[in-house]
């Protein structure tokens, strides 16, 4: 189990919490993203006992892996949001408050964690940086933002005073912990794709996490600056006036940026799959960028009453419903792939054994029969 196939539980996860962001009164919405929440929290509990009995560590050295283990954060980020939202029609809302809170600490603590480990080990030369800043560089940067995003929940849930205050004060200050490190990475990114290009065309669906930085972070902003009339009353309303101006600023500025990722994005993976882009695990990167697309786009709809921004993030929840539906049907072929291999290759050695076994028997019967 590597820490990349928790990609897959992100992807899963934010079909259910982007479809809660169009507020959508359609028949069968509702438990369509009840049904992909159930999915990603049991995924979520399969893929983490897999991970820690195959020892959660043992990829830490891989310079390629390394980075991924940002996804296990952002998948209890994830499970955690959709179960604030989405829990409370089978359980208590106040216990449902509470798992997806403490699934946030958690995810929190593990995303504040890579974010800082993975850079140290590349600047003290743990890991080897030789091929150039690559897309997945993204992954330990991006948990931070999808913390400061999903906080956002927590806030009304917590008791007013100075402890709403710490909150809404953490969730910004991952969110700029994100915003700057992020944007660095992706500089890095951006001019290593115009000077050497990508190095094969299975890492081509990686570029997508770029458009997730971006995605989460409009979401984060238009969110958080929602949630700040909840913490600033009375003289201190100005406050919070301005900080919802500045989250719609900052998402329709980013809104630009995030549309040339995304035709980029595009761009490229058509040219790799001319190319014979093969089903990789990296596959799942077309899946949670989109959806935080979608939050992002839906946040900065309701917050500007714009229609456009409506049908725009409805268009955008109908691609990660392709992308998933593609995604998840080519890694059940994967899955079931291997296992078959696995069959095969050990009745293979099972019949190669027992051939040897009654050569064995043979050879001794006729050695016998000599004497």
């Amino acid at each position: 189990m590597t820490p990349n196939w928790y990609s897959a539980i992100m992807g899963t996860g934010i079909v259910a919490t982007s479809g809660v962001a169009l507020h959508s009164s359609l028949p069968g919405v509702n438990a369509l993203t009840t049904a992909f929440w159930l999915l990603a929290a049991i995924g979520l509990v399969v893929a983490t006992i897999l991970f820690l009995q195959g020892g959660p560590t043992r990829h830490a050295a891989d310079p390629a892996m390394a980075h991924f283990y940002g996804a296990p954060a952002m998948a209890l980020l994830t499970v955690g949001a959709g179960t604030i939202q989405l829990a409370p029609q089978f359980i208590d809302a106040g216990a449902a408050v509470w798992i997806g809170g403490g699934l946030w600490l958690a995810g929190t603590a593990a995303g504040v964690f890579t974010a800082v480990w993975i850079p140290f080990r590349m600047i003290t030369g743990a890991q080897s940086a030789q091929s150039g800043a690559m897309p997945s560089w993204l992954m330990p940067v991006v948990p931070p933002m999808v913390s400061a995003a999903t906080g956002s929940l927590l806030i009304q849930h917590v008791s007013e005073g100075q402890l709403r205050l710490g909150l809404l004060t953490l969730c910004y200050g991952m969110f700029g912990l994100s915003l700057l490190v992020g944007m660095l990475t992706i500089g890095m990114v951006y001019s290593r794709l115009i000077h050497r290009g990508l190095p094969s065309a299975q890492v081509a669906p990686t570029v997508w996490i770029m458009l997730g930085m971006l995605g989460q972070s409009i979401t984060a902003a238009v969110l958080l600056g929602n949630r700040a009339s909840l913490v600033f009353v009375g003289e201190q309303e100005s406050i919070a006036a301005g900080l919802q101006l500045l989250g719609i600023g900052y998402g329709l500025v980013m809104g630009g940026f995030a549309a040339f990722v995304f035709a980029l994005a595009v761009s490229i993976t058509v040219h790799n799959v001319r190319r014979g882009m093969s089903f990789t695990p990296a596959w799942w990167s077309f899946t949670f960028p989109v959806g935080t697309c979608v939050t992002g786009a839906a946040a900065l709809g309701f917050a500007t009453d714009s229609v456009l921004l409506h049908v725009i993030s409805v268009g955008l929840y109908a691609l990660l419903l392709g992308a998933w539906c593609t995604v998840a049907y080519r890694s059940v072929r994967l899955v079931l792939g291997e296992r078959v291999t696995e069959t095969t290759l050990g009745s293979i050695s099972t019949a190669r054994n027992a051939v040897q076994r009654t050569s064995s028997v043979e050879v001794s019967a006729a050695g016998s029969s000599v004497r």
